[in-house]
């Protein structure tokens, strides 16, 4: 008897053993045949396939995480089209989760607008969906899924889209997004997030869910430049008398204080759309915020290799630089970081030469809207609200086709920015804080609301559809900063499916 119990025992270790062996080989072979990212591709004509997957990706030398990619790249492939074409993109999702793709920034259909459960359901693991529009406004723009945005654009599902017009006046044009990344990823839920001992914002100077928000933020220590950090961003090569064109685009959660050394540069455009006459500047600062994209333009007449970089002193910023090295130039470069140094900073409201605008503060306008945006306390949650409303609850802007809108943008939280972004319009800036815009009309889709400040913008309900207006911090839109503008009579073309998770933000 003791001799059988004996083989049994045996008998059972030696299976265990080979189980642990086939679970160990299984790791070792999963680990070494994991997909890795590979370099963005830039991509030309009118027809696109888009497979979002996951991938091992690189930072720096250092850090490397699981993203989520569209063609097993972190940005997804650079899109270059032509002014007029008609596109045609097909996504393919190959995650885990529903993924959607918003194109931002872009005046398009509706029912193109890539939002789930406003203009068409969640695309399921598995499936596919195709994106049909026409590229009628040139400039540089931005997609990513718009499916639990606050994580998925988080984790690397974004791109950029070139418009490109019928006649350029540059030579080198290189695109440029701008993110942060978490060296230890958490899952961000703001509408859940509890905090304990909260008795509301007006208890202590530092509230409760102020410090968990400011403590979120500070996970992301990592900044990138087209998805690398440190010495593992690509160096921008240019040649001698060139005239470059740098569009900067801001896909990640915090504004960015972008600093080109060694060289005079114009503004060229804002969110893609350009500014006319703009003048030479040097040596400002360009505040780039969440969903904001800004054109550069420079000479190369000043050889060497010189820095665009981040200015501030909070971690992270000293990986998002870049070199701008001219070809053929052997003498070494005597140009140094500045990150920390105090320079001036950019102000779109009295830049280029003033012209004829669309729209003035004091015309009648057929709708008139104010939006207060504040940080709140509800249901032992941080909430960030939309005149004391968060979504699907607030109210949104009803226009009819033809109508002209103003609508008053005002900060009531104490201590955070709201970029908001408007889909679907283009709209320009009347003033800031009761002053009128001095310079060149300014036409935006993105505008940042900083703590205290007041902006009034209009624009013309011209594009039929329910549009998205809502903060590009995806942390306050998904925990309730997003409202609509919604076009009376319009008629909705599916129907919102409850079987398929649709997360709008």
């Amino acid at each position: 008897m003791k001799l059988k119990i004996a083989g049994f025992l045996l008998l059972f270790l030696f299976i265990l053993g080979a189980c642990s062996s086939a679970e160990s080989t299984d790791s070792e072979q999963t680990e070494s045949s994991r997909k890795e990212t590979e370099k963005t591709e830039v991509l030309t004509g009118n027809t696109f396939d888009l497979v979002a997957e996951e991938a091992a990706h690189s930072l720096n030398s250092e850090v490397h995480v699981e993203a989520w990619t569209f063609n097993n790249s972190v940005p997804g492939p650079e899109l270059r089209v032509k002014e007029g074409e008609e596109i045609k993109i097909n996504l393919k999702n190959k995650l885990p989760d529903p993924v959607t793709i918003h194109w931002h920034g872009v005046p398009l259909e509706n029912n193109m607008d890539g939002i789930p459960g406003v203009t068409q359901n969640a695309v399921q693991p598995g499936d596919s969906y195709t994106y049909n529009f026409t590229a009628s406004v040139p400039g540089t723009y931005m997609y990513h899924t718009h499916q639990d945005g606050v994580n998925q654009v988080d984790k690397g599902l974004y791109g950029s889209l070139i418009v490109e017009p019928d006649e350029v006046s540059y030579d080198q044009d290189y695109v440029m997004m701008l993110d942060e990344w978490m060296s230890n990823p958490v899952t961000m839920d703001m509408a859940n997030m509890n905090h304990e001992n909260m008795s509301g914002m007006e208890d202590s100077e530092e509230s409760a869910e102020e410090k968990s928000m400011a403590d979120d933020m500070s996970n992301y220590d990592i900044f990138t430049i087209n998805g690398k950090s440190g010495d593992e961003v690509e160096t921008l090569t240019v040649k001698e008398g060139e005239k470059v064109r740098l569009r900067l685009a801001n896909i990640g959660f915090m504004s960015h204080q972008i600093h080109l050394h060694g060289h005079d540069f114009k503004v060229v455009a804002i969110d893609g759309q350009e500014i006319k006459n703009p003048d030479d500047i040097k040596d400002q600062l360009l505040s780039i915020a969440p969903g904001e994209r800004y054109d550069i333009e420079f000479t190369a007449d000043n050889p060497g290799e010189w820095y665009l970089e981040c200015h501030g002193e909070i971690e992270g910023t000293k990986g998002m630089k870049a070199r701008i090295q001219y070809e053929n130039q052997e003498n070494e470069s005597t140009d140094k970081p500045n990150d920390t140094i105090d320079l001036p900073k950019f102000d779109f409201m009295t830049y280029g030469e003033d012209k004829k605008a669309a729209f003035t503060l004091d015309q009648i306008y057929d709708v008139e809207y104010t939006m207060n945006l504040n940080t709140e306390a509800k249901n032992n949650a941080t909430v960030y609200t939309i005149n004391r409303k968060t979504y699907p609850d607030t109210d949104n802007i009803q226009v009819e086709k033809g109508d002209l809108v103003k609508v008053k943008l005002v900060n009531k939280s104490d201590s955070e920015d709201h970029p908001m972004h408007l889909h679907g319009h283009f709209f320009q800036v009347l003033s800031k804080n009761g002053k009128p815009a001095e310079g060149a009309p300014i036409l935006k889709d993105t505008i940042n609301v900083k703590p205290g400040d007041e902006y009034i913008v209009a624009f013309k309900a011209d594009n039929p559809g329910n549009w998205l207006f809502h903060c590009h911090d995806l942390h306050h839109a998904s925990a309730g900063m997003v409202s609509l503008v919604s076009y009376k009579d319009y008629i909705v073309d599916f129907s919102p499916d409850p079987d398929v998770n649709n997360k709008p933000e």
